[in-house]
């Protein structure tokens, strides 16, 4: 049983709820002052508190995947990195594993698709990062052999696992029951987390003297994508889209990058480059990229290319909206933009699953093969 499986869960509340009455109905008979009737109370106090911690630990971890196996949550995960070799004809993806959806008749990828295990090394940035890759089921039908297929870049927030956005987000399965559903076309999902250059949060800036993190964002990676997978190199043929600093960072390549991506969508997205611990001295006085890294003064300054726009936000329970507000009302034709506003919605998976199907939908409708 996994560590974000429903049973372990399940059972360590059931073990809550057990103990907590055994102890209501215990308590009595331990009541004396022996040695016995006191250490009975301690065990059962110090049992129903590790049982109930484990079980509010285990949700936790579910929701937002801290650890994502036994081995990772008692550092036991020995996995060694891969060594991408850049010399002449080498290719920037390279597969180091595959798994497959849940679903009937998924171990063929004619069938349930493909989830590729990948690392992406930047020929500019010289940053190498893990990411996972969703081959829609179409892409290995016979019928399909010779047709490109629209991509969009998939971020987390920070800061967030790639793995996040398959156990926790959901995003493969989800575009498989769009696309089966008939609401969208398939379509390649390259998912990442916005730390490729961890544990620092570059905010996809590029670093005078640090991370490239936009150079590799908007320049290697979709070199890599349109090498590797059969997606065009146009802007209609790549989207990007994130929650919260993967929002952001979406947002950001949808407008200082229109020539190389024609949607954006961030969700739960913030428009200024977070400044604290996690993320350092972004700009080392440089006003000008200071300036650049806030969307809302860079979108008024952009030259309008036709590029999509998605914001999302809720009336209560996001610091963003007055934000997204002015960002919707700053695109200007013939650029695009469109929202989703919840009534109510915090800063987390539940909210971003409830607005992940109708995004991947909204993408479909602008980006083609």
């Amino acid at each position: 049983m996994g560590l974000t499986s429903n049973t372990v869960l399940a059972l360590a509340v059931a073990a809550g709820v057990l103990l907590f009455a055994a102890t209501v109905v215990l308590w009595p008979r331990l009541s004396g002052r022996s040695w016995r009737a006191v250490l009975g109370r301690v065990a059962l106090l110090l049992a129903t508190q590790l049982a109930l911690f484990s079980a509010v630990g285990l949700a936790a971890n579910k929701s937002f995947l801290f650890y994502g196996s036994w081995a990772d949550l008692f550092g036991q995960e020995t996995e060694m990195g891969v060594v991408v070799d850049h010399s002449a004809g080498s290719k920037d993806i390279k597969v180091v594993g595959t798994q497959q959806l849940d679903v009937p008749g998924g171990a063929k990828p004619s069938v349930g698709g493909q989830i590729q295990k990948v690392v992406v090394a930047g020929e500019r940035s010289k940053i190498a990062s893990p990411a996972y890759v969703y081959l829609p089921p179409e892409y290995f039908k016979p019928q399909y052999a010779k047709q490109d297929f629209p991509a969009a870049v998939v971020l987390t927030g920070y800061p967030g696992t790639a793995e996040n956005l398959i156990k926790g987000l959901n995003y493969p399965m989800t575009a498989y029951k769009q696309v089966k559903a008939g609401k969208m076309k398939p379509m390649i999902l390259v998912m990442l987390r916005p730390t490729v250059a961890p544990p620092r949060d570059t905010e996809c800036v590029d670093i005078p003297g640090g991370p490239q993190t936009e150079t590799f964002f908007a320049t290697d990676l979709p070199k890599a994508i349109s090498e590797a997978y059969r997606v065009g190199r146009k802007p209609q043929n790549l989207g990007f889209v994130g929650n919260s600093t993967g929002g952001y960072c979406a947002l950001k390549m949808g407008i200082h990058h229109p020539g190389t991506f024609g949607a954006a969508a961030g969700l739960s997205a913030y428009y200024k480059a977070a400044d604290d611990p996690t993320t350092g001295d972004l700009f080392h006085g440089d006003k000008a990229l200071k300036k650049r890294s806030d969307l809302l003064a860079s979108l008024r300054a952009k030259a309008p290319a036709a590029t999509s726009f998605l914001v999302t936000s809720s009336k209560s329970g996001e610091g963003n909206l007055a934000d997204t507000k002015k960002f919707i009302a700053d695109v200007k034709s013939p650029d695009r933009v469109s929202s989703i506003i919840l009534d109510s919605g915090g800063h987390n998976f539940n909210t971003w699953r409830r607005e992940i199907a109708p995004t991947l939908v909204w993408l479909s409708g602008r980006l083609q093969a």
